[in-house]
């Protein structure tokens, strides 16, 4: 499988400097500061990255799991939200809480739930992840 890419450059000090990100070949790219990623500034920033990364594997990984049990996945979506605190004296990502829901005919919210956490433990992003304190999933099926 082929190595995937990021890139960023950074200009300047932690405060005032500025950067700029590209995901892939350019699928994305966009700015990002000490204000985008410490306060509300316009841009994005490291954190928000990886939530749409964790958000993204985590629903592929729980379409596959619930397809791999014989049910007909319509769609399932995903918020992921990242909560950065200091541990030990540094910044850290410190909670990750996924929302999920799904439409998938002829399986229960039980059920639904239960392959929620199994594609929370097992979802590539969630794995690398590990060594965050605290991930939680609140999975909802939709009629």
């Amino acid at each position: 499988m082929a190595a995937r890419t990021g890139s960023a450059e950074w200009r300047g000090d932690l405060k005032s400097g500025d950067g700029d990100l590209t995901v892939g070949d350019g699928v994305f790219s966009g700015a990002y500061s000490f204000s985008s990623r410490f306060e509300e500034g316009e841009g994005t920033n490291p954190e928000e990255l990886i939530a749409a990364a964790h958000a993204a594997c985590f629903s592929m990984s729980l379409g596959n799991i619930l397809s791999g049990h014989g049910h007909e996945v319509e769609f399932v979506r995903t918020t992921a939200a990242i909560s950065l605190r200091q541990i030990d004296g540094k910044m850290s990502l410190a909670e990750i809480e996924l929302t999920t829901e799904g439409k998938v005919p002829g399986i229960t919210q039980e059920h639904f739930a239960e392959h929620a956490e199994e594609a929370k433990a097992g979802c590539p992003v969630s794995r690398a992840l590990a060594g965050v304190p605290e991930i939680s999933v609140s999975a909802t099926l939709l009629d």
